[in-house]
């Protein structure tokens, strides 16, 4: 049994119009979009802006409504279940965003920033546990001590994508989502955060779901690899074998797009 298993999977909106609001037409933002995602491996989610990529990501986190399909995780159904009973799996199914400032608070301390979730489900630790699994948590992303203390917008980029991570790490999680983690960072920094996100997979025993529109960087961060477009899945294998025997012309220009250095 997979970790987490999504068949067909539906995400509609409909396009309202006339001075009444009717639904005058519906965009399939999601459409019958199915995959696995084995346990301790890494799933690469692959296609350009606008292929419904994110929508998915925030669909398995319950924040964007389903028109249909089903999402298993360990075997239970997430979508049926009520806000209740679903918070309980939110600190094992978290996510990195893609804009490392526009997700973190500009008000609050790294500190706080860390201490937060830990606060909502680790209420029987005390501030003096939290701040020590914070220091530990900025160790293990590669950050100062000194750093609890400073706000996101004394960071650069690249150390905020950081703290990101650390949030994430710091209830537990099995299951990490990435949304295009690195698509806001120089280049030279993608690879440092790439592989970070490697190193604390095998560290804390991770399962990831990597979004991303970059093929080159899928292909180096994922087992399996489901490639969309339009709100379909048209492709989906073991990573060397998509990448090296694409089966769907999607899949081939995406890899046409990949820079070669000359």
């Amino acid at each position: 049994m997979p970790l987490l298993s999504v068949q067909d999977l539906k995400i509609h909106f409909p396009v309202r119009g006339g001075w009444l609001g009717r639904a005058t037409d519906v965009i399939k933002a999601v459409d019958k979009v199915s995959f696995d995602v084995a346990e301790g491996c890494t799933v690469g989610l692959v296609g350009e802006s606008g292929s419904g990529k994110s929508t998915v990501a925030r669909a398995l986190l319950k924040l964007t409504p389903v028109t249909g399909g089903s999402v298993t995780y360990h075997g239970r159904d997430i979508l049926g279940m009520s806000e209740a009973e679903f918070r309980p799996l939110r600190k094992e199914i978290q996510m990195v965003f893609q804009d490392p400032i526009g997700s973190l608070n500009p008000r609050m301390t790294v500190e706080s920033i860390l201490a937060e979730p830990q606060e909502i489900h680790f209420k029987e630790r005390t501030r003096d546990a939290r701040r020590e699994v914070s220091a530990m948590l900025l160790e293990k992303v590669g950050l100062p001590q000194d750093s609890l203390q400073r706000y996101p917008h004394e960071f650069s980029g690249g150390q905020r994508q950081r703290i990101g991570i650390a949030r994430a790490l710091a209830v537990r999680p099995k299951f990490l989502i990435c949304d295009e983690p690195v698509s806001a960072l120089d280049v030279s920094v993608q690879a440092q955060i790439l592989n970070l996100l490697k190193d604390i997979q095998g560290e804390f025993s991770l399962t990831l779901l990597f979004i991303a529109h970059d093929l080159a960087v899928v292909r180096h961060m994922s087992d399996r690899i489901v490639v969309m477009h339009h709100g379909k899945v048209v492709e989906q294998g073991d990573a060397g074998e998509v990448c090296e025997n694409p089966r769907h012309d999607y899949t081939r220009k995406l890899l046409d797009a990949v820079p070669v250095l000359i």
